[in-house]
């Protein structure tokens, strides 16, 4: 590999997970703007507004312009294969003698993969039968890479070949468009017209931080004002690329079988609810996050997975009992009341939901 492509193909390594799933490795002090101002001296045109710096977001669209790029990329993103159950797996003794839900597969990343194990119970507890259709997770993964899984370990593919699934959900990273969310819609559209497909808008890795030391415990300082400009930065750098390309998946469609839930603004929701002291049992920002990337501890988890329960069976969760991951959180009961009350506000008010009340 020639030089000038390894470093800015580390850049994009580096950058496209770094939103949502970076790689601690490359978050030393000024590691990223090394390589950004490296780049830069061999890309001179990848500068589009000729400011004499290179900026992540003129990176990362250098990247998608240059086909020969991003090939590169996605062979040095290959996994030794993806983790996967087994159809029915996840479905529990409690779904016999319910009316049957949607046929669910979960294909996703670490920020997503959990809301296949919390779906069934918060399904059968609102009297529906839930029925897995499987789930296929690789960590930090664009949805291209489940789709570039060889064919025989492919249980995403298989299960879609079969028509066995009516909802399929997808959690793509921040290198958009993502070629995989096409493939997987067009592959299942064919085999189930009736599918739906949600795609995951994940909230950002590192709060944004895509540069210079961040630890976990400076989460803490944030303030409505900062999360507010968070997700301003996110809307523009991310969301606004995915609704592009979910829009123009529905048009090639002639109907509205893509929609997005809209996760990102339920987490900064809870977020400045605990800000404000408006969420029981929460105190600092670090009750929601594990680990310095973002990764969620129990009452994120519950809200995401609220926020596609809402986006599955288009109902309200209100009224449902604790989760048993919240067991253990102070207040849990109001706290749950929240969590769901956040989540239908978030789905329902986002018109790329499919959730019309």
């Amino acid at each position: 590999m020639k030089p000038s492509i390894r470093i800015l193909t580390v850049i994009t390594l580096c950058l496209g997970a770094t939103w949502l799933f970076a790689q601690t490795a490359a978050t030393k002090k000024g590691g990223i703007e090394a390589k950004l101002a490296m780049a830069l001296k061999l890309y001179p045109d990848a500068d589009a507004d000729k400011n004499g710096t290179l900026s992540v977001d003129e990176a990362l669209k250098y990247v998608e312009a240059h086909p020969e790029l991003k090939a590169l990329l996605a062979s040095k993103t290959k996994t030794n294969g993806p983790n996967t159950s087994k159809p029915g797996e996840f479905t529990t003794p409690s779904s016999t003698g319910l009316p049957p839900g949607p046929r669910v597969f979960v294909c996703a990343h670490s920020f997503m993969i959990f809301t296949a194990s919390m779906l069934p119970k918060m399904t059968e507890a609102a009297g529906i039968g839930y029925q897995d259709a499987g789930r296929q997770m690789i960590g930090g993964s664009r949805t291209q890479q489940h789709w570039d899984v060889p064919d025989e370990k492919n249980l995403a593919k298989r299960v879609l070949n079969e028509s066995s699934v009516d909802v399929l959900t997808l959690s793509p990273h921040m290198l958009l468009p993502d070629e995989g969310i096409d493939n997987f819609t067009k592959l299942g559209l064919e085999k189930n017209p009736k599918l739906r497909v949600l795609v995951q808008a994940s909230w950002p890795a590192r709060d944004g931080n895509m540069s210079g030391d961040f630890h976990n415990a400076m989460r803490n300082d944030a303030t409505v004002e900062s999360l507010r400009k968070l997700h301003g930065m996110q809307r523009e750098q991310w969301t606004q690329k995915l609704e592009a390309q979910v829009t123009a998946l529905n048009a090639a469609a002639g109907k509205e079988a893509v929609h997005i839930v809209p996760v990102g603004d339920a987490v900064l929701a809870l977020r400045e609810c605990i800000i404000e002291g408006k969420a029981p049992g929460l105190t600092k920002q670090t009750d929601l996050f594990r680990d310095d990337l973002g990764h969620p501890q129990a009452p994120l988890s519950v809200l995401v997975t609220y926020c596609h329960f809402v986006a599955i069976h288009q109902r309200n969760p209100a009224g449902l009992p604790v989760p048993e991951a919240l067991k253990d959180v102070p207040q849990a009961k109001e706290l749950n009341a929240l969590l769901q009350q956040i989540a239908w506000e978030a789905v329902t008010r986002y018109p790329m939901s499919g959730v019309k009340i």
